[in-house]
């Protein structure tokens, strides 16, 4: 049977992007899917957004940097494209009439064109998972509203949305972490540690932010917070464990003992291959796991004391309420911060602790309090944003 499509791609130019096109051109080329491009957003990369519209031919292009629109135009004016910029387009993006949307914008900035796809009822493929981590329960309910289906892409929910037989059977899920490129670092060395140095994650190629958010394993909290909301399970019973190999990638454990696992090499084609083709599954021509030359999957447990940001992650989404998008919102501010350098390694986990024990008593509202609509979320996030930034000029690299 030939998978058909109609589909828009929010964030072309990073990883995730780039994965989605290759998969898409490869069962269009093989003649199992018949996919027509309705949308593709990209950021401040031009030449990877216009490579991606000359490859995909979408209907509409949208850049978020607008001072880059005229540029654009002129690199597409050969094609029958709409063009657009600027947080509106990328609104409009989401809105267009795909039946598929995959969500890869990094951050909180893929808020509004991802809840534009759900409200009008699309399958959204999720690869942001700061979306459902600021704004969550809200994304739910207008998911069950408009009847969208949230269909998970980062690796470890994708592995549990694969596994998940018996949802009402479930005894607990295990989110797996490759543990990063500071793994065995101590504190002392990991206080100097460079933005090269944190950006080499030992098995997946992915964007800067994503990479340092592994490296101090709050991308593994942000995925906890996720797991949490996508499967209805409570903090208590969503496990964290430490495996190098990044082959294995979650477990579902049952309430007779049996635990399901989903594995495969480190390669995105896999779930966002799930993703596009689901209910069904799609050819692609991604790694075969070959379990005789494996060797060893190991497996630890996380420090807490050297990777703190695991921590305040559960932390805050046992808090509930604001937390979440308040650790996000601090985090972004800290990650960006680091990657600027003006700070250190370490003070990134440091700013957001400092930011979430000041909220409260700070008159920027009860943390505990759940955001009750998408502007209030998004005032949560700019006031956590200036917080962030208050308590990083705090700690500036001299």
């Amino acid at each position: 049977m030939t998978l058909t499509r109609r589909i828009t791609v929010l964030g072309a130019t990073g990883s995730i992007g780039a994965s989605t096109a290759a998969v898409v051109e490869e069962l269009i080329a093989s003649g199992a899917a018949d996919i027509e491009v309705e949308a593709i957003t990209g950021g401040r990369n031009l030449p990877a957004l216009i490579d991606m519209a000359l490859r995909l031919k979408p209907k509409f292009v949208a850049v978020a940097d607008e001072s880059l629109v005229t540029e654009l135009r002129s690199a597409l004016s050969g094609m029958p494209v709409e063009i657009g910029a600027g947080a509106g387009a990328l609104a409009e993006a989401g809105a267009r009439p795909a039946d598929w949307v995959m969500s890869a914008i990094t951050g909180a900035a893929a808020l509004e064109p991802t809840l534009a796809a759900i409200v009008r009822g699309a399958a959204i493929a999720l690869a942001n998972k700061e979306c459902l981590v600021c704004a969550g329960p809200l994304l739910i309910e207008a998911a069950r509203t408009s009847g969208a289906q949230l269909l998970p892409v980062d690796s470890e929910h994708n592995a549990i949305f694969q596994v998940l037989g018996h949802p009402d059977r479930v005894e607990k899920l295990t989110l797996t972490a490759s543990g990063g490129p500071f793994r065995e670092w101590p504190r002392e060395q990991m206080s100097a540690a460079t933005v090269a140095q944190a950006c080499l994650h030992p098995n997946w190629s992915m964007g800067r932010k994503i990479s340092v958010d592994s490296a101090t394993l709050m991308n593994k909290g942000l995925e906890l917070i996720e797991a949490s909301l996508l499967f209805g399970m409570p903090e208590d019973r969503i496990d964290v464990v430490i495996h190098p190999q990044s082959v294995i990638h979650s477990l579902v454990s049952y309430c007779d003992g049996s635990v399901l696992a989903q594995m495969g090499a480190p390669d995105m084609r896999v779930p966002i291959s799930y993703a596009l083709a689901w209910p069904d599954r799609a050819p692609v021509s991604a790694d075969r796991l070959d379990l005789t030359t494996l060797g060893t999957l190991t497996f630890e447990a996380p420090d807490l004391e050297r990777f703190p940001a695991l921590r305040l992650a559960r932390e805050a989404l046992r808090a509930g309420g604001a937390a979440p998008a308040i650790l996000n919102a601090a985090n972004e501010s800290a990650v960006e911060s680091f990657l600027d350098g003006q700070i250190g390694f370490l003070e990134i986990a440091a700013a957001v602790e400092e930011v979430l024990q000041s909220w409260e008593g700070s008159g920027l509202g009860a943390i505990a309090n759940s955001p009750s609509s998408f502007d209030e979320v998004r005032s949560i996030d700019a006031a956590a944003r200036i917080a962030a930034r208050q308590a990083i000029t705090r700690r500036r690299v001299a």
